[in-house]
């Protein structure tokens, strides 16, 4: 089953083993003795009322009438059986590949919120049905359609033939159908579901903001329209689905009177096959409606092997030096987006200061980004004292500092300050703080995300992070944006005076970088020509 190399390097991927295969091959063969079960009772049954009606000795109906009280037990119960073997194994699964995904999307800051969510949720989950909705019931169905079709070859051959090319119109050729069908609305709808997850997300993460800016109504407005747009399509592609499943139960009539009509046989045996083929297209017809969500489930599965499938960065093994920051040409670009940083140069020895100015979009928070490690240039290099910055196992001691979406953990503010450096003491704590311009006790809870702090208090509280941690590089985006001007000016010239190494700045006022060495503007993720607002020798 899985000597072929690429079925083993398939699985491999998956993280499907044989045992796990050898599980599902269980479950299909229960739910196939289950189906069989339930398509012969009434074919036995019917065998055995008609059989009756000609008053033959009672000892020629007992073997019928036994099979009709074993035929109900064994269809519940190898259901049931079927039901908790293929469950079983499935989660089991689905439980590790969920863990795969997310050790795999963590380091990963390819993918924006939505899709995340979307990689991580949706598609692990769409994979869930593939096998229990998809896979399963169609080996099921395969299995008892050869059987039905094995039995009432027995009988007629003709019989056996119409009730085959029943079963494959219904089973192959109607849900082949629906995949098209379906494949080509979901390629339309592609990016308004693309954008439902990120207005999603966004109304979300930024109900605070959008609230005190009074646009939560229009964000609320253009995802219903999305929605609309997506419901449209969604009916239209219910309308031909409903269609084709409705050719389905027809091919069903006539192929059960086909069957009738051939087979040929007794008056006992002819309503015992009609019924049984009549049966066997209950097991094929939900074929048709789980083949809807095939489109969706090959496109899960694509974007979850390309995560399973992307290397993982390989652990660093250098320590830093002199800590000499260099970006030679570095670019970024998504998929499907204009480039959000391109052909950046950036020289950062030890003690030199660096201004970034820029629009929003610009790329500035790209920039921060690529010096800190957690997003990889697809163009260009960015490197440590001559070496990739991914290849630098202290990285975080090196360079850190306060990013405009840093987290706050629900706990107190203690242990959101110790995360900087786990050993400080108290004092060392509170002095951070009295830098920041942070005046909260310290067994102050911070609520979910920070929630029971003010906006102010929260970025304070990062900033303090940030200050306590004393890397060689101190990184800032928009650290005092949202406080009072005055207070976050004085906040800010503590911070940058209290700065023993490098600076990176992001701000959208020049005056915060008076003194700098230098000044970087970014537009539309280009650089424009520097300039040198005050320049200072560099520090050593």
């Amino acid at each position: 089953m899985t000597d072929s190399p690429r079925a083993r390097a398939a699985l491999e991927v998956w993280g499907v083993s044989t045992k796990d295969l050898r599980r599902l091959l269980r479950a299909a063969l229960l739910g196939a003795g289950a189906e069989l079960a339930a398509l012969a009772l009434p074919a036995t049954a019917a065998w055995l009322l008609l059989r009756a009606a000609e008053r033959p000795p009672l000892a020629a109906l007992t073997v019928a009438i036994v099979a009709v009280r074993t035929l109900a037990l064994l269809r519940g119960g190898l259901r049931y059986a079927e039901r908790l073997a293929g469950h079983e194994v499935v989660l089991r699964w689905l439980g590790t590949l969920r863990t795969r995904v997310y050790r795999a999307l963590v380091p990963g800051s390819q993918y924006s919120g939505g899709d995340l969510v979307t990689r991580l949720v949706s598609d692990v989950d769409a994979l869930q049905d593939a096998v229990l909705r998809w896979l399963l019931p169609a080996g099921v169905a395969a299995l008892v359609g050869g059987a039905a079709v094995a039995a009432t070859a027995a009988a007629s051959a003709r019989a056996a033939v119409a009730l085959a090319g029943g079963l494959l119109v219904a089973g192959v050729v109607l849900p082949w159908l629906v995949v098209r069908v379906t494949g080509a609305a979901a390629r339309e709808a592609a990016p308004n579901r693309a954008e439902l997850a990120e207005r999603a997300v966004e109304l979300v993460t930024g109900h605070r903001e959008l609230v005190a800016a009074g646009a939560l109504a229009g964000h609320h407005a253009r995802a219903a329209h999305v929605i609309d747009a997506l419901a449209d399509g969604e009916r239209r592609t219910s309308g031909r689905s409903a269609l084709l499943t409705a050719a389905g139960v027809l091919v069903q009539l006539g192929t059960t009177v086909a069957v009738a009509l051939l087979a040929g046989a007794s008056r006992p045996w002819t309503a015992a096959l009609t019924l049984a083929a009549l049966t066997a297209f209950e097991v094929v017809l939900p074929l048709a409606g789980a083949a809807r969500r095939v489109p969706e489930i090959r496109a899960s599965a694509a974007r979850v092997r390309a995560v399973l499938g992307t290397p993982a960065p390989a652990p660093g093994h250098r320590e830093a030096r002199t800590g000499h920051f260099r970006l030679e040409r570095a670019g970024v670009r998504h998929p499907g987006r204009a480039p959000a940083l391109r052909d950046i140069d950036l020289d950062l020895p030890p003690g030199k200061r660096v201004g970034i100015l820029g629009p929003s979009g610009a790329g500035k928070t790209t920039l921060l980004r690529l010096l800190l490690g957690s997003e990889k240039p697809t163009d260009g290099r960015v490197t440590l004292d001559g070496h990739p910055v991914g290849e630098y196992a202290d990285l975080p001691k090196i360079i850190s500092g306060a990013e405009a979406d840093a987290h706050v953990f629900h706990t107190t503010v203690r242990e959101n300050l110790l995360l900087a450096k786990p050993g400080a003491s108290d004092a060392e704590l509170r002095e951070a703080c009295e830098t920041a311009g942070f005046d909260l006790e310290l067994d102050r809870d911070t609520g979910p995300d920070g929630e029971a702090l003010s906006g102010g208090q929260r970025q304070r509280l990062v900033l303090a992070r940030a200050v306590l941690a004393a890397p060689r590089v101190l990184v800032l985006d928009e650290p005092v944006e949202g406080l009072d001007p005055a207070h976050g000016d004085a906040v800010l010239a503590e911070v940058l005076a209290k700065a023993k190494g490098s600076v990176v700045l992001v701000t959208h006022r020049p005056e915060h970088l008076d003194g700098f060495d230098e000044v970087l503007t970014l537009e539309d993720g280009r650089a424009l020509p520097a300039s040198a607002a005050g320049r200072r020798p560099a520090r050593p």
